[in-house]
């Protein structure tokens, strides 16, 4: 009998983890796949919501993991109903401050393995499907001393909005966006290494993010965006020239 599943990317912590229990709470799958380079914070995970959750220790930016999760696929041909893209991370500082290496994980983990993932996962899903990518308020417009990051998140929000148009009508599977602005999560731990941004102005939880998602999902938008001051300053990198935009967000971190 053909299993009705979930897979979730990112699931170790933050706005991944939350996405899995909401999965748990609000869809009826079988399974859910939970995917991150740390496998015994998946098995936490896997003990606080039982037996549902399939533990998968991959690490994304390694050809080899994408691989054998189509294998896995192939052999167990799922439907998958939802397809969660959490993992990635950023790095924030001048650019020659970060090193190449951590610039070219970052590229291959939020942007080309969200691709590969996509791709990897679509033909198992039927009209219906829901895809949720993890994009940033930062997709908007260019950020200053977060400068790759915000070209890898603009990457998921183009990209992830022309898929939505391309397969919603023919296939009946949405595909969203979800860009919040700053969420106290683990995150941080990797992206600070200094002061270089200093200035936050709102601080959301993951699961008021993971909570708007659901409902915008439902609501049929390609778009989720948590909280009206963010909202708003989507609105202005939409209405004022981005380099007036990108002379505020420095004066703010006071550069």
């Amino acid at each position: 009998m053909e299993k009705n599943i979930a897979i979730v990317t990112g699931a170790s912590s933050g706005m991944g983890r939350d996405f899995v229990r909401l999965i748990a709470a609000e869809y009826s799958v079988d399974e859910i796949w939970v995917i991150a380079r740390r496998e015994k914070l998946l098995e936490a995970l896997k003990k606080e919501l039982g037996e549902r959750l399939r533990v998968l220790a991959l690490d994304l930016t390694d050809d080899d993991s994408i691989e054998d999760l189509g294998e896995l696929l192939q052999r167990k041909k799922p439907n998958v109903s939802v397809l969660v893209n959490a993992a990635g991370f950023g790095k924030f500082g001048e650019f020659m401050s970060v090193e190449l290496d951590d610039y070219m994980n970052m590229t291959e983990l939020n942007s080309k393995a969200l691709v590969a993932m996509t791709y990897t996962v679509l033909p198992y899903m039927k009209r219906g499907g829901e895809i949720y990518q993890l994009g940033s308020l930062s997709a908007f417009q260019p950020v200053p001393y977060i400068a790759v990051y915000g070209a890898t998140k603009a990457y998921v929000l183009s990209f992830s909005r022309a898929l939505n148009r391309e397969i919603r009508k023919k296939r009946g599977i949405k595909v969203m966006a979800v860009c919040p602005g700053w969420v106290k999560t683990e995150f941080f731990n990797r992206a600070v290494k200094d002061n270089t941004i200093s200035y936050y102005n709102k601080f959301f939880t993951s699961s008021e993010v993971v909570k708007r998602a659901f409902s915008d999902m439902k609501k049929g938008r390609d778009l989720s965006v948590c909280g009206f001051s963010v909202r708003a300053q989507v609105l202005a990198t939409k209405l004022l020239p981005h380099r007036l935009v990108m002379s505020i967000w420095c004066r703010q971190q006071k550069k």
